[in-house]
């Protein structure tokens, strides 16, 4: 069996709301040129939902789907499959799956280009060759990784897109009372700012466990002064609080206080999460593997493993192919205590599957089936890639 073809789909969808909902002053985001910035984050947003997804197609008629989590510029990482690694994948064995992540890795290695765009176009195409790699074999992917510890793959509800910690509580509370268990809430507005939003939350949902993402606005004493504060309330993790190339800091702060620092989201590689690990600076792992692979977060989960540090994968706008990936992830690391539940992503996600993945806020069940175990609907493709 050889690789003959190798085709992305850029794909931007629509929403009434962008991800994350309104701004903080209760206004529709204004997109310039399509993308904006949340202060005080500093990231760029996008109006639509936008990923890339590849198909790696074979002589024998065995098809691979793959995703890069794509969140704006979509069209960068489409071109760097399309004109660098997909070329150098057509002829060759798709059941390498190995060997060919090394290869592509290899190919810009020197060039320092383990990051970045060309990690995440990376990443689309060893999901799509582990994928095709199952249909061939027969077997779901959590199976090729040595066997699946769950199937039922606990969540927490990531956001509370609401602009009022008013609005957040109430959100809080709709959750637990349909099961709901554990919530993320989407922070870095000031120390004050985020205890009072924590506080808002916990008595609207008492039973709930709370984390917090701090989106990495803060500087090291005053995440040492949320961290102490987010101690005394016992609160499940402290998501990216500092400048995300500052490993020193996060060291320091993970020392100083007991509160898990969870780290991940920005990071692509083994060697980038083996110098956070050896460094104690993250006490949860937060691969996000649309942007690192399959091959690669197993690698990074094992080096996890090695030092006792759970995993837990992110995932944000990935569409059903990124959330399928991730779960047989997740389902295949032995210390993995949950995944990553976006509720406002979701529809997105599904829409592109012809059978949706089954899920809600208080987990998912991992898809059955060879490969990722889902059905990607071409016909649905076609109609994003022209709306968009």
């Amino acid at each position: 069996m050889r690789i003959t073809q190798v085709t992305t789909y850029i794909l931007k969808q629509a929403t009434e709301s962008a991800y994350l909902g309104k701004l903080d002053d209760g206004s529709a985001p204004r997109a310039e040129r399509g993308y904006f910035v949340r202060p005080p984050w500093r990231s760029l947003y996008s109006a639509h939902m936008e990923s890339v997804l590849v198909r790696i197609r074979t002589d024998e008629g065995v098809d691979g789907w793959g995703e890069a989590l794509a969140p704006v510029g979509p069209e960068v990482v489409a071109a760097i499959v399309d004109r660098m690694l997909g070329p150098w994948l057509v002829g060759r064995d798709p059941m390498a799956v190995r060997p060919l992540w090394d290869g592509m890795r290899d190919l810009m290695r020197e060039r320092g280009h383990l990051v970045g765009h060309q990690a995440d176009a990376l990443a689309a195409l060893d999901i799509a060759l582990w994928d095709l790699a199952g249909k061939a074999c027969g077997l779901p992917v959590a199976q090729l990784l040595g066997g699946a510890y769950r199937t039922e793959i606990p969540a927490y509800v990531s956001g509370l897109p609401e602009p009022t910690d008013e609005g957040r509580a109430r959100l809080a509370a709709d959750w637990a009372a349909q099961g709901a268990s554990t919530v993320k809430l989407a922070l870095g507005k000031g120390v004050d700012a985020d205890l009072a939003t924590y506080d808002a939350v916990a008595a609207a949902a008492p039973g709930l466990r709370i984390a917090v993402d701090a989106h990495w606005v803060y500087t090291l004493p005053e995440a040492l002064e949320l961290g102490r504060e987010l101690d005394r309330r016992r609160a499940l993790f402290f998501e990216a609080p500092m400048a995300p190339e500052d490993t020193e800091g996060h060291r320091e702060l993970a020392s100083r206080v007991t509160t898990p620092i969870a780290v991940g989201e920005a990071l692509r590689n083994r060697y980038e999460f083996r110098d956070w690990l050896d460094g104690r600076a993250v006490g949860l792992v937060q691969p996000d593997v649309a942007r690192t692979g399959i091959t690669e977060a197993m690698t990074i989960a094992a080096l996890a493993d090695a030092r006792h540090v759970p995993v837990a994968c992110h995932h944000s706008v990935g569409l059903g192919v990124a959330l399928a990936a991730g779960l047989h992830v997740s389902a295949a690391v032995a210390d993995c205590p949950f995944f990553e539940f976006q509720p406002t992503t979701l529809p997105f996600a599904q829409r592109i599957l012809r059978t949706p993945i089954s899920g809600g806020p208080t987990g998912f069940t991992l898809p059955q089936g060879p490969g990722l175990g889902v059905d990607v609907d071409e016909d649905v493709l076609d109609d994003i890639v022209k709306e968009g």
